[in-house]
């Protein structure tokens, strides 16, 4: 009998064991596993079989171990529609294993709780950057440097080796891969946080990209990193380096933000709000992190004040001259919605059925009414104000000999980085590179200087196809980040087979380049896309799309399913990745749409303003797919002039925004160039125009008006007025020196000119410096002529060995470089002003000639060279 009691024992022990998790299974949670399972198997019906075996063979090798199976199936579950599109098993394998690899090489992988590791070590991608096999490489290059130390020491050291390969510079919106990143030496700060965030998930330690979507007091938004040491959550700046956590340029900013969030990869389970909770990933909110929040709590009705259920609610903030909603969200039955933010105004808006209402929320009330009571066609004007979150002060204390020593290290990488960018061919090499092969000189030396430290790909495919008379034509219609990140062997597929067909009779020779050859078309990877569908397409079928490119819009129509859920960090799939799924989101089956037509030798394009897929037969047409955002519109005209009130010229995406109605919202139009004349589609439309004070806060103009077939309408752009009296903030002596760049001392009276100065504390190795730097151009003519002076002091302890002023390029005439020694005039300023500095940098004035400080900002702020200008024209 106790033998029988003890085989039942047994029986039912072994038996919860097999129904809780398998032998070595990566789920400890018998409920989430069997979940990742169901929905691993589902997703798997999406793949056709052209993606089959790419994707699930690596299931079938015989050295497979449970948990990497386990992780595979997590990974598949849940991954984008661009991952199956274009990566296969073995890839993922591989990045799984290196994960594993991390987790069991450092002490601290022992301390990571599974959901942790899961989501913020194992998954692969960070943003919507291309993939590459940095993990790997950054694994084995840094896992003896980090051997050995805490997490937070391993966190602190894996950002200086981050600095040593990468530094601060705009760029497009394009993410590069991360080891294309280290290739160039820099990137925008989303690239630098994905790059950062991939080294430190190479390590085994979690780790996630934040972005503020877009700040409240000034255009522009920003992305770090978050680190998970010991438990808790930490943040650091992404590729600079501090000597302690929680220290970074952009600590204030972050207090004034009004969202910060993450896109959560998976199914997940964490204690953060979340803003968006789907089936593949969330996004959490991660405000409270940074500054003091606020619930807001939106009741939508109808005219009747009736609930209004299943509404869409933006959450808006004013950025780059439009309404960019920082989350948002729908009704529940009651018509409710809401969202923790911060301590700023937000315009919400709200649309149901093509009817629309809006409403301003500030901190005063925490329930915000929206009535559902406009409609398209409504034609009225109004003007707003939105105010920011208040200014707050910021002090990390760092002690004295750990800010030296990480000064130190500082100018160390920036030698590192700098002793990379000089193996970079020259000037005089690219030149005697193109005589030698009998090409013009300064265009050979243009593209191969853009190449950066792609330049010897650059320069095979340069020699490769020297004789082809297209060369400097293809080479013009792609992108700077191309020829930095993309390989000879696929740009020369694509020149080689560009022609292959000709190209469609009565096609303008200046439309050519951009719109046959060039293999750029969104803000997608450079794939070989051509030569994979030329295997397809013979010189009959070629000539007869030429002759009918209808053919290929209704082949698109019919075989490409839309889903715009599954692709849900919105890298596009590349045109053979669409082809093999046959499904995808609206902008990758419109790339895949125009890579067709390319490879036919017929012209096409995403329209430059509206992104709509386009064809030329005798005039450019739209590719109609049945969806809305395709259809055919009458023309209008819109001509734009700036009223003679203005202070400065108005430029679009600055100061005023075109957009139109759309799904019950304005969708704002992407205009380039000169934007005096337009050709719009006949539609509603609003006209938003803005204006920002010195403390952020804005006052918005918007016209809502409706544009007819064939008519032309003058729209006037006045930008508001701010009620901003000039009001003298502190006094600097004029008669102080400044030690200038070639050891000259001058003093500030002899640098304003008689007309006043613009001087500005400066850390050039940071970003917010560096935004100045962007600025100014755009002001080069109103400061020339002004004619005053422009001066940017360094501190001493905050030069480095690889600064060197003359590669900032268009600022004003009177600009030039000094040292401020020890601080001295800085630490005067401060004092004058009553600030709490610390290492906010930029400080930037504008003071009279008299000594009067008449403007100043402080720390991160886009449109620095507008608020001089301003502050010039008001001191008059």
């Amino acid at each position: 009998m106790n033998k029988f009691l003890s085989l039942m024992i047994l029986t039912v022990t072994l038996f919860t064991v097999s129904c809780t998790t398998k032998p070595n299974s990566f789920f400890s949670d018998k409920t989430y596993a069997q979940k990742v399972r169901s929905d691993f198997e589902k997703r798997k019906l999406l793949v056709g079989d052209q993606r089959r075996d790419a994707l699930f063979s690596v299931f079938n090798r015989p050295d497979l171990k449970q948990e990497e199976k386990d992780a595979l199936e997590f990974l598949y579950a849940y991954m984008p529609l661009c991952d199956l599109s274009d990566y296969d098993g073995d890839f993922f394998l591989s990045q799984v294993r290196t994960a594993f690899a991390a987790r069991d090489y450092f002490d601290w992988g022992k301390k990571i709780p599974e959901n942790i590791f899961r989501h913020f070590v194992l998954v692969y991608r960070i943003n919507n950057e291309n993939l590459d096999s940095a993990r790997i490489v950054f694994f084995n290059e840094l896992k003896d440097r980090v051997k050995g130390m805490s997490m937070q020491q391993a966190v602190l050291e894996v950002n200086h080796w981050c600095h040593e390969k990468v530094n601060y510079r705009g760029t497009d919106g394009r993410t590069s891969a991360p080891l294309a990143l280290v290739c160039t030496s820099w990137g925008r700060c989303g690239e630098e946080s994905t790059f950062t965030t991939t080294a430190l998930r190479a390590v085994g330690i979690p780790a996630r990209q934040c972005y503020t979507p877009r700040w409240a007091h000034t255009d522009d938004n920003h992305a770090w990193v978050e680190v998970w040491i010991d438990g808790e959550w930490h943040y650091i700046g992404a590729c600079e380096p501090e000597a302690v956590l929680d220290a970074a340029w952009f600590s204030a900013p972050a207090k004034r933000a009004m969202m910060v969030h993450t896109n959560v990869f998976g199914l997940y389970d964490g204690v953060e709000d979340k803003n968006v909770d789907k089936p593949l990933y969330s996004t959490i909110n991660l405000l409270s992190n940074y500054t003091q929040t606020r619930n807001i709590k939106v009741n939508v009705v109808d005219a009747a004040g009736k609930p209004v259920e299943n509404a869409k609610v933006g959450f808006n903030v004013y950025n780059y001259a439009e309404y960019y909603p920082i989350v948002e969200a729908q009704t529940d039955a009651q018509g409710l919605a809401a969202i923790r933010s911060g301590m700023g105004d937000l315009l919400i808006w709200a649309n149901k059925n093509g009817i629309f209402g809006y409403a301003r929320s500030t901190p005063k009330n925490e329930t915000v009414t929206v009535a559902l009571n406009r409609k398209q066609g409504d034609i009225f004007e109004d003007v707003y104000e939105l105010v920011p979150p208040p200014d707050k002060p910021v002090n990390t204390p760092v002690p004295e000999n750990l800010a030296k020593e990480n000064g130190r290290r500082y100018q160390i990488e920036d030698s590192l980085r700098k002793a990379y960018i000089n193996t970079f061919i020259t000037e005089e090499a690219a030149k005697s590179f193109a005589e030698s092969l009998k090409l013009n000189p300064d265009d050979t030396w243009k593209y191969l200087n853009n190449a950066q430290g792609n330049w010897r790909e650059i320069s095979k495919f340069i020699k490769n196809n020297k004789d082809n008379g297209d060369l400097f034509a293809f080479l013009s219609a792609i992108s700077e980040k191309d020829l930095r990140d993309t390989p000879e062997a696929i740009l020369t597929s694509h020149l080689s087979l560009a022609r292959r067909f000709g190209v469609k009779q009565g096609t303008p020779d200046d439309i050519v380049p951009r719109n046959v050859l060039s293999p750029r078309i969104s803000t997608e990877l450079i794939r070989p896309w051509r030569q994979f569908f030329h295997s397809a397409f013979d010189p009959t079928t070629a000539k007869d799309v030429q002759q009918n490119v209808e053919k290929i819009v209704q082949y698109v129509k019919k075989e490409i399913k839309i889903d715009d859920e599954e692709n849900y960090y919105n890298c596009p799939q590349s045109p053979r990745g669409v082809y093999e799924m046959k499904i995808a989101d609206k902008r990758s089956r419109n790339i895949f749409f125009v890579a067709l037509c390319r490879s036919a030798g017929v012209a096409a394009r995403l329209h430059p303003a509206t992104s709509r897929p386009q064809y030329y037969d005798g005039e450019w047409k739209n590719a109609e797919f049945g969806d809305d955002t395709q259809k055919i519109f009458p023309q209008g005209e819109i001509v734009f002039t700036s009223a003679k009130s203005n202070v400065i010229n108005p430029q679009y995406s600055t100061h005023y925004t075109l957009g139109r109605f759309q799904d019950g919202n304005f969708v704002t139009l992407r205009l380039r160039g000169n934007n005096d004349k337009i050709s719009v589609d006949a539609g509603y439309y609003r006209l938003m125009i803005g204006s920002r004070a010195n403390d952020g806060s804005i006052t918005i103009s918007n016209k809502y008006f409706e544009i007819k077939e064939k008519e032309s309408l003058n729209l006037e752009i006045k930008i508001p007025e701010v009620i901003n009296k000039v009001q003298v903030l502190g006094i600097v002596d004029m008669n102080t020196k400044v030690k200038l760049t070639g050891n000259v001392e001058k003093s500030l009276k002899d640098l304003s000119n008689g007309k006043g100065l613009m001087l500005c504390f400066a850390d050039p190795d940071k970003e917010p410096t560096k935004h100045v730097l962007q600025d100014l151009p755009a002001q080069q003519t109103e400061l020339n002529a002004w004619n005053g002076g422009v001066l940017f002091l360094v501190p001493d302890d905050k030069l480095s060995a690889a600064f060197d002023s003359k590669v900032f390029k268009n600022l004003p005439k009177n600009t030039l470089w000094g040292v401020d020694s020890k601080r001295v005039l800085l630490n005067e300023v401060v004092s004058t002003l009553k600030l709490n500095f610390g290492d906010d940098f930029p400080l930037t004035l504008f003071i009279s000639d008299s000594g009067g400080i008449i403007f100043k900002s402080q720390g991160y702020t886009i449109g620095i060279g507008e608020n001089i200008v301003k502050a010039i024209r008001q001191s008059k």
